[in-house]
């Protein structure tokens, strides 16, 4: 990811030839995309982790199935704080607020494997996501800011999609957990390679020319100042009340809908279909291809024919997917999983694209935070909802499919935006 870097028809060696041929971007371009996916890599193997060895975590830490979805829940409600980190960005720099979320999430993923209870667990992945999600949002608002704008879509599609590889390193590695010295704990002590990168994300993450350029009409020493951790959110909401409004809406019934489900999959299939976990690992590390793919499919395709189009689409099949995941048999499944995952992956991307093309240059780390602010308590309501419908009778698979119902009202919101397609960020905005 150096200035060096050999490249293969156009495109950095790092990036998979199964990700199809890059745009013609320049090398700082191609340099900021690599480094901030790299970092995001391992924010989504921490994040794959919870999912495919909850089982292990469960039977460690002495939780019922029942109570699964407010532990889950707890986790995902508690990266509420990153609200407040988040509009950092927007006051002292992207890069600044990056890299020490980046230091903080590392740290943070090492602790989580000395937990000795799920109250330990619960607050040390609270500390964690906070900066995990702050730096996946800056993540998102510098490859933005950057990229051009014919462009802008595949960008942002490519940092989900080898961001997204995180999980098939935590698949590749949790094949191995049942021999592994001290099992899933072990799996956690990866997530320290970032601080050991740390030189090279210091030189190879900018501040974003737009970040920089928006402080010349700022006084003293470059830097903006509010009158509180809210008013960024306030001075949002005032200035575009209805886009804000989009974005939440959006936020918290995407996450309610697919993060829930989501996160119970390793659990159906090694709880309820008696899975192995080498078995759930060849599953995310092959048919897991496809929705990775789901990343850069949704930028091609909203670069092209548009981002209102293309995410309604992704939101509005999702339930139907779910709902075969869950009822169908044999190959069936797999089929099912790969497809409901390029759903998930693409209708993240298309919501990441809105919430920071939206909004001017000084209010778009806020509304990449609010969109993230808004996907944390849909989370947690949704897994709630589900732990709620299991202790009143309904089996794991109703509770589930009935939340993925939630997905198409997304879809809705989305056709409320205007296009974005192709047009600079400063023209959306006005």
């Amino acid at each position: 990811m150096s200035k060096g870097s050999e490249q293969r028809g156009g495109a950095p060696w790092w990036i998979p030839p199964f990700l199809g041929r890059a745009p013609d971007l320049q090398p700082e371009h191609f340099r900021l995309l690599g480094f901030v996916s790299l970092a995001l890599l391992f924010e989504n193997y921490d994040f794959s982790l919870l999912t495919a060895a909850l089982p292990f975590i469960a039977e460690s830490l002495d939780i019922g199935e029942a109570d699964l979805g407010g532990f889950t829940g707890l986790i995902r409600l508690g990266a509420l704080p990153a609200f407040l980190v988040v509009p950092f960005a927007d006051r002292l720099g992207r890069r600044r607020v990056f890299l020490v979320s980046v230091v903080a999430l590392s740290i943070g993923t090492l602790l989580t494997g000395f937990a000795q209870t799920a109250a330990q667990f619960v607050l040390i992945q609270v500390f964690t996501r906070t900066f995990m999600l702050t730096a996946a949002t800056v993540a998102f608002v510098m490859v933005s800011e950057e990229l051009p704008a014919a462009h802008r879509g595949w960008g942002i599609g490519m940092l989900g999609a080898l961001a997204s590889l995180g999980h098939g390193l935590s698949a590749l590695l949790f094949a191995v957990v049942e021999i592994l010295p001290y099992g899933w704990r072990a799996l956690y002590v990866i997530g320290l390679t970032p601080v050991l990168l740390l030189p090279r994300f210091r030189r190879g993450v900018p501040e974003t020319r737009r970040f920089s350029q928006s402080l010349q009409s700022v006084p003293g020493d470059g830097t903006r100042t509010a009158a509180g951790p809210f008013e960024p959110l306030r001075l949002l909401a005032v200035g575009f009340p209805g886009r804000a409004a989009g974005i939440v809406a959006l936020g918290f019934l995407g996450s309610a809908a697919m993060g829930s489900v989501y996160q119970f999959t390793a659990q159906f299939l090694l709880v309820h279909r008696g899975w192995e976990p080498g078995q759930y690992s060849i599953l995310v590390l092959t048919a897991g291809g496809l929705g990775v793919l789901g990343n850069v499919l949704a930028g091609r395709l909203g670069d092209e024919f548009g981002r209102r189009i293309v995410g309604a689409s992704f939101y509005a099949v999702f339930p139907l997917l779910a709902w075969g995941f869950f009822h169908l048999e044999g190959i069936f499944i797999v089929i099912s999983w790969s497809l409901m995952v390029l759903s998930l992956t693409a209708s993240t991307t298309v919501s990441r694209a809105f919430a920071t093309e939206l909004f001017p240059t000084a209010y778009r780390g806020t509304s990449t935070g609010c969109l993230t602010l808004t996907e944390t308590i849909g989370a947690a309501v949704g897994l709630a909802l589900a732990s709620f419908g299991m202790s009143k009778g309904l089996a794991l698979t109703t509770a589930l499919t009935a939340l993925g119902l939630l997905a198409p009202l997304g879809a809705l919101v989305i056709l409320t935006f205007p296009e974005t397609r192709g047009r600079e960020l400063e023209s959306i905005s006005t």
